[in-house]
């Protein structure tokens, strides 16, 4: 049976809009691990604590209308990036200043999520999708790394061969 990958969910929540919805949709704690942020400091210091790559995180930013804090998320972004390149963000903003937020913060995020009735659902089928591709890079690094023992027991039993043949010509 393979293993559970626990998954740890970060949400910077200035205003407690969301987390508290987002903890209950992902109230599983053997899969999930959710803590919550309300300042960039403490954000960054709960990404810091779960820098163990082997588990699944995914970074979880609310904003709000303003356009400063569509450039501090650039930045956050840049510094979440800059800790674990394998971070999955989401970034959740008001449907009317998707497209603004679209062209400050292009790269380096998974989904960018309105806010509305389907935002819990959204940020769960990424969370989904983050945990899938995760997993298929863990499976990816375990066939690498078992086709190279495959290649060299080959060119072992190659050699071994070769200088059986010099070695013992009778049986050849």
């Amino acid at each position: 049976m393979p293993e559970i990958i626990q998954t740890y969910i970060i949400c910077l929540d200035d205003h407690k809009g969301f987390s508290e919805d987002v903890k209950k949709r992902f109230a599983d704690t053997s899969k999930y691990i959710v803590s919550v942020a309300h300042n960039r400091e403490e954000f960054l210091r709960n990404l810091v604590e779960k820098e163990d790559r082997s588990y699944c995180k995914v970074a979880v930013i609310g904003l709000h209308e303003s356009k400063e804090n569509f450039e501090m998320a650039d930045r956050l972004i840049a510094e979440i990036k800059k800790i674990d390149s394998s971070t999955g963000i989401i970034l959740l903003a008001p449907p009317d200043k998707l497209d603004d937020l679209k062209k400050i913060a292009r790269s380096n995020v998974d989904s960018y999520v309105p806010r509305n009735s389907n935002t819990l659902l959204r940020i769960h089928n990424t969370v989904k999708k983050h945990v899938s591709e995760h997993s298929l890079q863990i499976y990816r690094r375990k066939r690498t790394f078992s086709f190279y023992v495959l290649g060299a027991f080959i060119v072992i039993s190659i050699l071994f061969a070769i200088i059986a043949k010099f070695r013992l010509p009778m049986y050849f």
